[in-house]
């Protein structure tokens, strides 16, 4: 989740969409939020590894894969105007360091038993990007999403009077994610073009991290288990396949929709921390995500009601 996906998709499930293809979006839709929810799964099994190796092998497994698609797509020549306009290119240097940086806090809330703190910071993110549009792009804001911010700083509030030592990863998965919504917001490239270029100018640190992990990162890293490799090598597809599946829901469904759809992947998540890993679900935290919860009802019922009256959302 982000491993959740970019906070800005494509205007999706226009008036000429048929009724088909916008089932066929739900399915693609919910396959995407599905894998993000699961990812925790996926990562607990490379936990000899280094956070940052992980990360490393991550970027450098999607590239291939990422330009393949864009091959088959017919998406090439968008992806190299990306890269050789100036501007574009400087937001995608911004972007690829807030997308490595959530995913490498991912990963090591993930390692480190932080599953639900991880959890409660892609639940706060569209909260958060509702501040972001408000005093960064001048979006305006309904009571009921005031209300809803309010509730949300009230349960951040209880969890850092009770919950101090892994507050810092809910936030900082929620502001770098926001953070890079709101860069991928103000360019103007698409989902897996923009990837791709993150993903591109990402590797040549990425290729650094590789080598240096396996000269000097002793074992459990990339060569040590056919296994451990199989999973590294995976961390592409990973990356690729679940944005692949949103950018096709994206262009089906309706915002709207998608949205609400959204909170699949931080739920699974909620419960796979809870119910799978035993992680403590202690008062404050508790506390915290019914107050989250709560927002996240309150924003998304007024979100669908303005959507019915065909106001922007």
């Amino acid at each position: 989740m982000s491993d959740d996906p970019p906070a800005a998709p494509v205007e999706a499930a226009r008036a000429d969409v048929p009724p088909a293809e916008q089932g066929n979006g739900l399915i693609q839709g919910l396959g995407a939020y599905v894998i993000w929810g699961f990812m925790p799964v996926f990562f607990k099994q490379l936990t000899t590894v280094p956070a940052v190796e992980v990360v490393a092998h991550r970027v450098i497994w999607s590239v291939p894969l990422l330009l393949a698609i864009l091959a088959f797509r017919k998406q090439l020549a968008v992806f190299w105007g990306v890269l050789k306009t100036p501007k574009t290119r400087w937001l995608m240097l911004l972007s690829s360091s807030l997308i490595a940086a959530n995913w490498l806090i991912y990963v090591f809330a993930v390692f480190s038993d932080h599953i639900l703190a991880a959890s409660l910071g892609y639940y706060l993110t569209p909260l958060l990007n509702v501040l972001l549009g408000y005093f960064f792009l001048k979006e305006g804001m309904t009571k009921a999403t005031a209300v809803s911010v309010v509730l949300a700083f009230i349960g951040v509030a209880i969890l850092a009077a009770g919950a101090l030592e892994t507050l810092w990863v809910s936030l900082a998965l929620a502001v770098s994610f926001g953070s890079y919504g709101l860069v991928r917001k103000l360019a103007p490239v698409g989902s897996m073009p923009g990837l791709a270029a993150e993903t591109v100018i990402l590797s040549p640190v990425a290729l650094g991290a590789v080598v240096w992990f396996w000269l000097y990162g002793g074992a459990g890293g990339f060569g040590s288990s056919l296994r451990t490799d199989l999973f590294l090598i995976a961390g592409g597809a990973v990356t690729a396949f679940p944005l692949l599946l949103f950018a096709g829901a994206a262009r089906r469904m309706r915002l709207t929709t998608l949205g609400f759809i959204s909170y699949i992947g931080p739920t699974i998540q909620f419960a796979l921390g809870v119910f799978l890993y035993d992680e403590p679900l202690t008062t404050p935290r508790l506390a915290c995500f019914a107050l989250i919860w709560a927002a996240l009802v309150i924003f998304s019922v007024d979100s669908f009601r303005r959507a019915r009256r065909g106001l922007a959302i």
